[in-house]
Protein backbone atom coordinates (compact mmCIF):
# COMPACT_ATOMS: atom_id res chain seq x y z
CA UNK A 1 0.00 0.00 0.00
CA UNK A 2 1.17 3.46 -0.95
CA UNK A 3 2.85 5.28 2.22
CA UNK A 4 -0.18 7.69 3.12
CA UNK A 5 -2.85 6.24 1.80
CA UNK A 6 -6.02 5.69 4.36
CA UNK A 7 -7.47 2.89 2.39
CA UNK A 8 -7.98 0.46 -0.45
CA UNK A 9 -10.51 1.06 -3.08
CA UNK A 10 -11.60 -2.61 -4.89
CA UNK A 11 -12.95 -1.16 -7.60
CA UNK A 12 -12.57 -0.84 -11.44
CA UNK A 13 -14.76 1.64 -12.07
CA UNK A 14 -12.92 5.20 -13.27
CA UNK A 15 -15.83 7.22 -11.75
CA UNK A 16 -15.43 5.72 -8.21
CA UNK A 17 -11.59 7.00 -7.68
CA UNK A 18 -12.94 9.96 -9.31
CA UNK A 19 -15.43 10.69 -6.98
CA UNK A 20 -13.41 9.66 -3.65
CA UNK A 21 -10.28 12.28 -4.99
CA UNK A 22 -12.91 15.24 -5.30
CA UNK A 23 -12.78 14.57 -1.35
CA UNK A 24 -9.38 14.79 -1.05
CA UNK A 25 -8.94 11.08 0.02
CA UNK A 26 -5.87 9.23 -0.08
CA UNK A 27 -6.60 5.70 -1.38
CA UNK A 28 -5.07 2.45 -3.39
CA UNK A 29 -6.64 1.22 -6.29
CA UNK A 30 -7.05 -2.61 -6.66
CA UNK A 31 -9.33 -4.61 -9.06
CA UNK A 32 -11.06 -7.26 -7.55
CA UNK A 33 -11.74 -10.34 -9.46
CA UNK A 34 -15.18 -11.84 -8.43
CA UNK A 35 -17.47 -14.28 -10.09
CA UNK A 36 -20.53 -11.75 -10.55
CA UNK A 37 -23.22 -13.75 -11.43
CA UNK A 38 -26.66 -13.46 -10.60
CA UNK A 39 -28.30 -16.37 -7.94
CA UNK A 40 -31.81 -17.83 -8.59
CA UNK A 41 -34.40 -15.32 -6.97
CA UNK A 42 -31.82 -12.78 -5.81
CA UNK A 43 -33.51 -9.49 -5.47
CA UNK A 44 -31.00 -6.05 -6.46
CA UNK A 45 -30.50 -4.95 -2.58
CA UNK A 46 -29.38 -8.35 -1.95
CA UNK A 47 -27.25 -9.19 -4.80
CA UNK A 48 -25.30 -5.57 -4.92
CA UNK A 49 -24.53 -6.40 -0.97
CA UNK A 50 -23.14 -10.03 -1.95
CA UNK A 51 -21.19 -8.32 -4.54
CA UNK A 52 -19.65 -5.50 -2.54
CA UNK A 53 -19.21 -7.76 0.11
CA UNK A 54 -17.43 -10.76 -2.11
CA UNK A 55 -15.23 -7.87 -3.83
CA UNK A 56 -13.95 -6.19 0.14
CA UNK A 57 -12.81 -9.68 0.93
CA UNK A 58 -11.00 -10.47 -2.40
CA UNK A 59 -8.92 -7.88 -2.34
CA UNK A 60 -8.78 -7.47 1.48
CA UNK A 61 -7.62 -11.04 1.84
CA UNK A 62 -4.26 -9.58 0.13
CA UNK A 63 -4.02 -7.14 2.64
CA UNK A 64 -5.29 -8.00 6.27
CA UNK A 65 -4.56 -5.25 8.15
CA UNK A 66 -6.05 -2.49 6.16
CA UNK A 67 -9.37 -0.92 5.22
CA UNK A 68 -11.01 -2.17 2.22
CA UNK A 69 -13.93 -0.37 0.24
CA UNK A 70 -15.77 -1.98 -2.16
CA UNK A 71 -19.40 -1.15 -3.41
CA UNK A 72 -21.20 -2.48 -6.76
CA UNK A 73 -24.15 -1.05 -8.20
CA UNK A 74 -27.60 -2.36 -10.18
CA UNK A 75 -30.49 -1.01 -12.74
CA UNK A 76 -33.77 -2.43 -12.15
CA UNK A 77 -36.38 -2.48 -13.95
CA UNK A 78 -39.88 -4.49 -14.60
CA UNK A 79 -38.52 -6.59 -11.98
CA UNK A 80 -34.97 -7.43 -14.49
CA UNK A 81 -32.00 -7.18 -12.78
CA UNK A 82 -29.58 -5.08 -15.66
CA UNK A 83 -25.72 -5.19 -15.13
CA UNK A 84 -23.09 -4.70 -17.37
CA UNK A 85 -24.35 -5.21 -21.18
CA UNK A 86 -22.47 -7.76 -22.82
CA UNK A 87 -22.20 -6.05 -26.23
CA UNK A 88 -23.62 -3.34 -27.96
CA UNK A 89 -26.86 -4.97 -29.57
CA UNK A 90 -27.60 -5.80 -25.21
CA UNK A 91 -26.79 -1.91 -24.83
CA UNK A 92 -29.25 -0.64 -27.32
CA UNK A 93 -31.96 -2.91 -25.71
CA UNK A 94 -31.41 -1.59 -22.50
CA UNK A 95 -31.44 1.68 -23.06
CA UNK A 96 -34.77 0.99 -25.34
CA UNK A 97 -36.47 -0.72 -22.71
CA UNK A 98 -35.29 2.28 -19.79
CA UNK A 99 -36.59 5.10 -22.48
CA UNK A 100 -39.89 7.17 -21.30
CA UNK A 101 -39.62 4.86 -17.85
CA UNK A 102 -38.44 4.99 -14.37
CA UNK A 103 -36.17 2.75 -13.04
CA UNK A 104 -34.53 1.82 -9.98
CA UNK A 105 -30.61 1.68 -9.42
CA UNK A 106 -28.90 0.27 -6.27
CA UNK A 107 -26.19 0.63 -4.88
CA UNK A 108 -24.07 -1.10 -1.94
CA UNK A 109 -20.80 -0.44 -0.69
CA UNK A 110 -18.71 -2.13 1.94
CA UNK A 111 -15.90 -0.98 4.59
CA UNK A 112 -13.93 -4.23 5.29
CA UNK A 113 -10.79 -4.79 7.58
CA UNK A 114 -10.29 -8.47 7.63
CA UNK A 115 -7.51 -8.25 10.59
CA UNK A 116 -10.40 -7.05 12.72
CA UNK A 117 -13.38 -9.67 11.35
CA UNK A 118 -15.33 -6.14 10.81
CA UNK A 119 -17.80 -6.05 7.57
CA UNK A 120 -20.35 -3.29 7.46
CA UNK A 121 -22.58 -3.41 4.45
CA UNK A 122 -25.18 -1.03 2.85
CA UNK A 123 -27.10 -0.06 0.05
CA UNK A 124 -28.41 3.08 -0.84
CA UNK A 125 -31.34 3.32 -3.99
CA UNK A 126 -32.57 6.00 -6.14
CA UNK A 127 -35.23 6.40 -8.95
CA UNK A 128 -34.29 7.52 -12.52
CA UNK A 129 -36.43 8.37 -14.69
CA UNK A 130 -35.35 8.63 -18.30
CA UNK A 131 -36.87 10.73 -21.65
CA UNK A 132 -38.34 9.42 -24.31
CA UNK A 133 -35.41 8.60 -26.83
CA UNK A 134 -35.06 8.02 -30.05
CA UNK A 135 -33.19 5.84 -31.87
CA UNK A 136 -30.84 7.68 -33.29
CA UNK A 137 -30.10 9.03 -29.89
CA UNK A 138 -29.64 5.46 -28.65
CA UNK A 139 -26.94 4.66 -31.71
CA UNK A 140 -24.80 7.97 -30.80
CA UNK A 141 -24.68 7.17 -26.92
CA UNK A 142 -23.94 3.21 -27.85
CA UNK A 143 -21.29 4.74 -30.34
CA UNK A 144 -19.80 6.57 -27.33
CA UNK A 145 -18.89 3.39 -25.95
CA UNK A 146 -19.62 4.93 -22.74
CA UNK A 147 -22.90 2.32 -22.09
CA UNK A 148 -20.30 -0.88 -21.89
CA UNK A 149 -18.78 -1.08 -18.54
CA UNK A 150 -22.06 0.75 -16.94
CA UNK A 151 -24.82 -0.94 -15.10
CA UNK A 152 -28.12 -0.76 -16.93
CA UNK A 153 -25.71 0.57 -20.18
CA UNK A 154 -25.57 4.19 -18.97
CA UNK A 155 -23.47 6.75 -16.47
CA UNK A 156 -25.84 9.62 -14.95
CA UNK A 157 -22.34 11.11 -14.20
CA UNK A 158 -21.48 10.65 -18.05
CA UNK A 159 -22.94 11.81 -21.31
CA UNK A 160 -25.68 9.77 -20.11
CA UNK A 161 -26.94 12.36 -18.73
CA UNK A 162 -28.39 14.14 -21.51
CA UNK A 163 -31.17 10.59 -21.01
CA UNK A 164 -32.05 11.64 -18.09
CA UNK A 165 -35.27 13.65 -17.00
CA UNK A 166 -35.29 12.84 -13.29
CA UNK A 167 -33.32 11.85 -10.74
CA UNK A 168 -35.67 11.00 -7.39
CA UNK A 169 -33.01 11.64 -4.62
CA UNK A 170 -30.14 13.10 -5.46
CA UNK A 171 -27.43 11.06 -7.34
CA UNK A 172 -24.94 11.74 -4.92
CA UNK A 173 -26.91 11.68 -1.72
CA UNK A 174 -29.79 9.10 -2.39
CA UNK A 175 -32.15 7.63 0.13
CA UNK A 176 -31.07 5.04 2.30
CA UNK A 177 -32.34 1.85 2.36
CA UNK A 178 -33.12 -0.29 5.29
CA UNK A 179 -30.34 -1.58 6.77
CA UNK A 180 -29.51 -5.29 7.52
Amino acid sequence: MTEHALFILASESPRRPELLRRMRLTFDVRPARCDERLHQGETPEAYTRRMALEKAEAVGAGAPDTWVLAADTVVFSDGRILGKPGDRDEARLMLSALSGRVHEVVTSFCWYHGGRNIRYVRSIESRVEFKDLTEDEIERYVGSGEPMDKAGAYAVQGLGSFMVRAVHGSYTRPKLCKPG
